[in-house]
């Protein structure tokens, strides 16, 4: 009955625009909408450039990129939180437990899966486009954009599969950011503190949206993986 009760009260919470849920929320699309943003805008070229161009430990830079994108959140966090603080190289910046941090933090996480996915993709289609480009004369650096934008809607799946990652990371954003109320709490430090406090009501409110934003992103992800099998059928 208390569960039904603590249900019921997060659904209220929800449709009723609750202030504090959702000011919650905004700051969690705010970080990791940005840093996803800044994470493709590295990663998708310098996966298309490992792809591209042959040197000297690419093998090494292609198995670090596959094996950075198992990176345990808590690793990322730590990371970050060592170059951020005080002692860090880059401490008087002041950016630790800040959104500044959390956004950080999620890049650092989401930028090798960018990377290495764009690398397979842009690999691929070199392989059917090589002798196009060998005829046209092309340099590799007019192909980057070429191949980039054939791979566009992969690219878009990719992307959102790193949305995915930012918005449901939680080890990583609250070793950097503190958790602090109405600065740096986002959905899944909350649900943790919430929960942890005995309040179900915001955890659970908290829980259905982000549970539906996954569900949103997969469906998205989903979409796109089909126009572009009908697209390449």
């Amino acid at each position: 009955m208390e569960n039904n009760n603590a249900l019921y009260v997060a659904l209220s919470l929800v449709l009723n625009l609750d202030a504090t849920l959702y000011q919650i929320v905004t700051l969690s699309l705010q970080v990791s909408l940005l840093a996803v943003l800044i994470a493709a805008v590295i990663g998708f070229p310098l996966g298309a450039a490992v792809a591209l161009w042959r040197f000297p430990g690419r093998g090494g830079v292609i198995i670090a990129l596959n094996a950075m994108m198992g990176l345990p959140p808590v690793v990322a966090g730590l990371t970050v939180y060592l170059l951020l603080s005080r002692a860090g190289p880059l401490g008087e910046w002041g950016l630790l437990f800040t959104p500044s941090a959390m956004v950080i933090a999620q890049v650092v996480l989401v930028l090798p899966i960018l990377a290495a996915l764009s690398r397979q993709k842009v690999e691929e289609l070199l392989g059917e486009y090589r002798e196009q480009f060998i005829s046209l004369n092309m340099s590799r650096r007019r192909m980057m954009p070429t191949l980039l934008w054939d791979a566009r809607f992969a690219l878009l799946t990719v992307l959102l599969a790193g949305f995915g990652r930012a918005s449901a990371e939680v080890g990583a954003v609250m070793m950097v950011g503190g958790n602090i109320e109405g600065v740096t709490r986002v959905m899944t430090t909350a649900i943790v503190l919430e929960t942890s406090k005995g309040d179900l009501p915001l955890a659970l409110g908290l829980g259905i949206v982000l549970l539906t934003l996954v569900m949103l992103v997969n469906a998205g992800a989903y979409v796109v993986g089909e126009l572009t099998r009908r697209r390449m059928g």
